[in-house]
């Protein structure tokens, strides 16, 4: 070919090239005046149309980009790092789909578009009926997009004018950020209220993702507890049993799981140890989808509040607010002049996918976990309403216990809960709703640091488990932005007036210590006749106190019996026939050298691990027809017994004994459970302590 040739080639494809230029100007045109021809009556619409809608190609592995589709003034977003693709609809923000591993979506396909994946509140204004409001929103707007991270915001803002409706009186901004590499989605909201607000109680915040049930079948919450679950089918044709949640497995499509029982509060865990949970798929290879929580802090009630997990739908839960466990003593009530805002997560919503592989699908959930938490907290949400590391706070300190009648010298706590929440009384962070916590545990030495804590006025807790009663540092602890607090030794001296004459438990807020029952072989949950560390889980067991105990009350002779073995783990009523229940009345006997003319009260530590509509009435030496010494009055609603709880609440009663309610010999202590209605009535003691009148 001679040059004369080559050069002719050359300016052809120069002009085909300037061509092709000139011809995506001229349509890049088009649609910019097209769009700014639109009518501008709707602002959402308005929105969208100033957005140039862009390819469906998909994404490089190494980018994330956002697809806008919309019809009219509702549509979708897809956004897509080359790993998964979510799908969010427009303008009310729900997921609608997550497309990973070649499986166009894993949610469930069946349900309508609110009932996949949703943010969701409970609430009610006084004295009406609860509302389940699923915070549909009706603003979007893109926050960040680029090839690193894209981050989308669905709000809403209330007016006084929307009183009437259905709508929780809170603004509202739900966030969702995809970014480049990572295998899955991480999820926040915002929620608001201003002064002046009507007054209302909000019960329960979560965020939900429900599965598709023909794929997801295997459920893993920890390393023990794993296991093939029903389908939703076998749920409706089972047999109700004493509550809705509980149904017994009458023809599960799975023969393996007839005969059991299956209920959701079985699967609850305590929000210390809640970091991750989810299901495996039967395809293959296996996917497996997990909700990751590496924080605490906007999770209400404390570090061992217990909460709902994964359950039979396949549905994958986040509680961040409820009254599972604890009851109206956890309602969050807002005054009409209370303004409030809270940031709720980011959690992860994380996908993996192994070849047949449960085991290491759980490992790696459990890794990616530790990542989450090690990164927390994030540098990557762009609200200004969620502050870096660098604007948060921290405080240090060590912790003594000081019992002189334990020790002879003051001792170091060990693996002692330290935390700061809203200023209250000592313990009132069990029952705290609106604001966030921040807890840690001591070393050996009693040595403590809360790190990465918010900007604001909180109040130090700590409890410590051996150790009744809580405590609390007195002044307030301010933090402020990348500030460190050094305290010196701080002594807690919990309640004692004498020495231990004798004790029943265990102090650390459970009653797992104490006896707990088979189940009844009909009522069974497999799981936990593998999982015997957990087999209070299992349905039914409040029922098995009439079984052992059908004519005579628990007898628990303090020096002869073991309080593993003879001390029932639940004291509540006993079933007479007809769905008639009657009160019980446990005793403990003691022998005590006792001289009448010692001066000085004798002391009894009783403390709850749970109470729910229950009254303890106490008697020494008395018959039960006489008036009681004392009485805790009608106590708890945390509904632990029913729901497979070893704990709930913990309350403690300091109750002085007159030495002349006392024999120099053998004595008996009378504690009756009175109340009636229900089997679910009743308490779960945590530790009863006597103590000797005080030594010099």
């Amino acid at each position: 070919m001679n040059m004369e040739m080559l050069e002719m080639k050359k300016e052809k494809k120069k002009g085909r090239c300037l061509a092709i230029m000139v011809v995506v100007a001229m349509e890049l045109l088009f649609l910019f005046s097209a769009s700014s021809a639109e009518p501008t009556t709707s602002p959402f619409r308005k929105l969208l149309l100033g957005d140039l809608k862009e390819s469906k190609t998909k994404a490089s592995p190494s980018t994330v980009s956002l697809l806008r589709e919309y019809e009219h003034e509702d549509g979708k977003i897809i956004v897509d790092n080359g790993i998964l693709q979510v799908t969010i609809s427009i303008p009310d923000g729900f997921v609608t789909g997550i497309n990973y591993n070649g499986i166009d979506n894993l949610l469930a396909t069946q349900n309508e578009k609110n009932n996949r994946g949703y943010w969701d509140v409970v609430w009610e204004e006084p004295g009406n009926h609860d509302i389940f409001d699923k915070l549909a929103t009706t603003d979007f707007r893109v926050i960040v997009e680029d090839e690193d991270q894209v981050e989308v915001s669905f709000t809403k803002t209330w007016n006084i004018s929307h009183h009437d409706s259905y709508t929780v009186p809170l603004h509202i901004d739900k966030r969702y950020i995809l970014r480049r590499g990572v295998s899955g989605l991480y999820a926040y909201t915002i929620m608001e209220r201003e002064q002046g607000w009507p007054e209302v109680e909000m019960y329960q915040t979560r965020i939900v993702f429900k599965l598709r049930d023909d794929l997801f079948k295997f459920m893993a919450l920890s390393d023990q507890r794993q296991r093939v679950m029903p389908a939703p089918e076998d749920r409706e044709s089972g047999q109700p049993l004493a509550y809705p949640e509980a149904v017994l497995l009458t023809s599960a499509t799975n023969p393996r799981l007839r005969g059991e029982v299956d209920d959701k509060y079985q699967y609850s865990c305590e929000d210390k140890d809640n970091r991750v949970h989810g299901w495996i798929s039967n395809a293959d290879p296996s996917v497996g989808f997990w909700m990751i929580t590496p924080s605490n802090e906007f999770r209400n009630g404390g570090p061992i509040k217990q909460d709902l997990t994964s359950h039979v739908g396949p549905t994958v839960l986040n509680m961040f607010v409820s009254t599972h466990y604890a009851g109206e003593d956890l309602d969050t009530h807002y005054s009409s002049e209370e303004p409030w805002k809270k940031v709720f997560g980011p959690v992860l919503i994380y996908l993996n996918s192994q070849p047949n592989n449960n085991s290491s699908l759980w490992e790696d959930a459990k890794k990616q976990m530790l990542t989450e938490v090690q990164n927390w907290p994030y540098d990557f949400p762009r609200s200004e309403d969620f502050p870096t590391s660098l604007q948060r706070g921290s405080i240090t300190g060590r912790l003594l216990v000081v019992d002189r009648y334990a020790h002879y010298n003051m001792t170091w706590t060990k693996s002692a809960y330290v935390g700061l929440a809203a200023p209250g009384e000592s313990g009132s962070w069990q029952t705290e709703s609106k604001g966030y916590q921040f807890w840690t545990k001591t070393d050996s030495k009693g040595k403590f640091l809360i790190k990465n804590v918010r900007v604001g006025n909180y109040s130090l807790y700590a409890w410590v488990p051996g150790v009744i009663g809580d405590y609390k540092f007195d002044p307030l602890i301010s933090i402020n932005p990348g500030e460190e607090i050094k305290l010196d030794v701080i002594k807690y001296h919990p309640p004692r007036a004498g020495p231990t004459l004798w004790e029943i438990g265990y102090p650390d807020r459970s009653a797992e210590e104490f006896y707990v029952p088979d189940p009844y072989p009909t009522l069974m949950n497999r799981l936990y006749t593998q999982v015997r560390a957990e087999k209070f889980r299992q349905y039914g067991l409040w029922e098995r106190y009439s079984d052992l105990y059908s004519t005579q009350d628990l007898i628990y002779t303090v020096g002869l019996d073991n309080y593993q073995k003879d001390w029932y783990f639940a004291h509540n009523s006993r079933n007479v026939g007809n769905n008639t229940y009657a009160a019980t009345t446990w005793q403990i006997k003691f022998d005590l050298v006792h001289n009448p003319d010692q001066t000085g009260n004798y002391t009894m530590q009783l403390a709850l691990a749970a109470a729910n509509g229950a009254e303890i009435q106490v008697r020494f030496n008395n018959g039960v027809a006489d008036q009681p010494h004392f009485t805790t009055g009608l106590v708890g609603k945390d509904n632990a017994i029913a729901r497979h709880g070893i704990h709930g609440l913990y309350h403690l009663y300091t109750i002085g004994v007159p030495s002349d309610l006392l024999n120099n010999g053998g004595n008996t202590i009378f504690l009756t459970q009175t109340r009636t209605r229900s089997p679910f009535f009743g308490v779960m003691y945590d530790y009863i302590r006597l103590e000797g009148p005080p030594q010099p």
